[in-house]
């Protein structure tokens, strides 16, 4: 965990310097007008209020939002040293109100503790990929172009998706594509995958397609997108820890929230999202058993559900900004405190 100082705006300087720019122009926050409007209650209450934004990424909605509530303090985190200077450049605007932190989501816990918050009002978990991970080729998350397979959202950390597609067994790369790609030619990608490595090991990101599509039949590739989508999914959410991160962040996100304060979560793929909904099912019902007549007071569900299902991006939203149309929003709100 690492604190970082937001710079501290120029009177005299343009109103966007280039980093600034660069973040605004590339990065389009999804699903950013109604994130704003769920979080606007919260955040409007009296006296300072407290935003957390766990994915800070290049910090478009951190912008909104900052924007749309005055009276508010950013709590901004992020594994990914660049998406911090960015988003750093972007805020700077707000840097009297702005915290920001180098760490995994999952470390919320222990940002708070150290800022010596004991509760906050809102948190944004917006998960997956940021527009400045999958732009930037040379980091191997795009199997749209050759690039060496990297695949870390913090460079810092050892492992690689090369490593783990040239060290590991064809049966765990068959479990890893099954369980985290939902890849239904896992084994056969997987046997292949073993053997071109015994030729050569991997390196580039190309080769990796080229091995990927061959090993699906021509008959299965028509419908189902790019042939090596599932398989990078899988290789990304393993070299980043990602499912392990949201099962880890998702209790310690509802225990700060204080009394009407809310978790929004964007969710980009079925897995994310079904363990988002079934934290937020059981989180919003009660504990009692059931056949009582009146539920006490200490069994009583402490959240209450804000959207119904997940909401999905309007079309227009869709048209302008692709990226978008797999996202998924969910947000509950806490009602009352632990027992």
């Amino acid at each position: 965990m690492e604190m970082v100082q937001p710079p501290v705006p120029d009177a005299g300087a343009a109103p966007a310097d280039p980093p600034a720019a660069d973040a605004q122009h590339r990065h389009v926050p999804v699903m950013r007008d109604r994130i704003v409007a769920l979080l606007a209650e919260p955040l409007g209450g009296p006296g300072a209020t407290t935003y957390v934004d766990g994915t800070l990424g290049m910090g478009g909605h951190a912008e909104a939002v900052l924007s749309a509530s005055p009276g508010c303090h950013l709590v901004g985190i992020d594994r990914d040293p660049d998406a911090l200077r960015l988003a750093g450049a972007r805020l700077a605007r707000f840097a009297d109100r702005v915290q920001l932190v180098r760490a995994v989501f999952d470390e919320l816990p222990e940002v708070l503790q150290r800022l010596r918050l004991d509760h906050v009002e809102a948190i944004l978990l917006d998960l997956g990929l940021s527009s400045l991970q999958i732009d930037e080729t040379d980091r191997g998350f795009s199997y749209a172009v050759d690039a060496p397979l990297d695949m870390r959202m913090d460079p810092a950390q050892p492992l690689t998706a090369a490593a783990i597609l040239n060290e590991r067994t064809a049966p765990d790369l068959a479990r890893l594509f099954r369980t985290y790609g939902e890849e239904p030619f896992a084994q056969r990608i997987a046997d292949r995958i073993v053997a071109a490595r015994a030729a050569e090991p991997f390196s580039t990101s190309g080769r990796l397609v080229e091995v990927i599509t061959a090993a699906i039949p021509m008959a299965a590739r028509k419908g189902r997108g790019h042939p090596a989508k599932r398989v990078f999914q899988a290789l990304r959410i393993e070299v980043n820890g990602e499912l392990d991160a949201l099962r880890r962040v998702l209790p310690g996100a509802l225990d700060a929230l204080a009394v009407g304060g809310r978790l929004a979560v964007l969710a980009y793929h079925s897995l994310e999202d079904r363990m988002v909904k079934q934290a937020f099912a059981a989180a919003s019902s009660d504990t009692a058993p059931p056949g009582l007549p009146v539920v006490p007071e200490a069994l009583r569900a402490r959240f209450r559900l804000v959207t119904r299902g997940a909401e999905r991006p309007e079309a227009e939203e869709i048209t302008a900004n692709p990226r978008s149309a797999s996202a998924r929003l969910r947000v509950i709100e806490r009602v009352r405190e632990a027992a």
